[in-house]
């Protein structure tokens, strides 16, 4: 049986002529094409926020204070407890560094089961469509896998302890939301928030540049 061809190639925003870019290709060919794009900006985006100051150092993802605690930040540094916030801070960051790395193999995983139907989706999806497809295969079992790593981090840190004590009384009071009342849980969450935005921000690279690769796949998928 011939295999099927798509009609138009917009992945993500790209609206690339699909008869020009990829003639010939089908939709198997293609899938490949979506899975090796997704692979690289995956494993790309775990290099980068999986090592020292991965998530520290990059504003975009450095994880602050939460709600009401952020606000109070210069409060509290005016008032002698610097030191305090820095610590807590770093520590926050560099749970989300130790824990990001255990991500590789569900992200690999996901990548690579992901069916012609599921290309054919992010194909015809909007600009959230692989991040959409990414939260939905493993954001629940890699918070699984996270949270222990940031607990055992953020324990070594005893104000993790006063941390969780005061977003407590500050959650009760309205001012910090429940799921960032205790540390682990909420460094769990931006922890992932930053790997979804950092595997987007490498796939817009794949996107703008897909010769850049060196990938025929890609270049014949993404290409012009």
């Amino acid at each position: 049986m011939q295999r099927r061809q798509f009609t138009s190639a917009a992945l993500l925003g790209w609206a690339l002529p699909w008869r020009s870019h990829a003639a010939g290709l089908g939709e198997a060919d293609a899938a490949l094409g979506v899975r090796t794009a997704l692979e690289r900006g995956a494993e790309a985006a775990v290099s980068l926020l999986g090592r020292r100051d991965g998530f520290l150092g990059n504003a975009k993802v450095r994880i602050p204070l939460p709600g009401v605690l952020q606000d109070a930040e210069p409060l509290l540094r005016l008032s002698g407890q610097q030191h305090r916030v820095d610590e807590l801070v770093t520590a926050m960051n560099r749970a989300a560094e130790a824990a990001v790395p255990h991500a590789r193999a569900l992200l690999v995983d996901a990548v690579r089961t992901l069916t012609v139907a599921d290309a054919l989706r992010i194909v015809r999806g909007d600009d959230t469509a692989v991040t959409d497809y990414f939260e939905r295969r493993t954001r629940e079992p890699l918070a699984g896998r996270f949270l222990p790593i940031v607990t055992r981090e953020t324990e070594r840190v005893s104000l993790a302890e006063k941390y969780n004590a005061v977003a407590r009384r500050a959650s009760g009071l309205g001012l910090v939301k429940p799921e960032d009342a205790d540390i682990a849980s909420y460094v769990t969450r931006k922890a992932l928030d930053g790997l979804y935005w950092m595997i987007g921000e490498e796939e817009k690279k794949i996107r703008r540049d897909p010769v850049g690769t060196g990938s025929d796949i890609l270049r014949q998928v993404f290409g012009g």
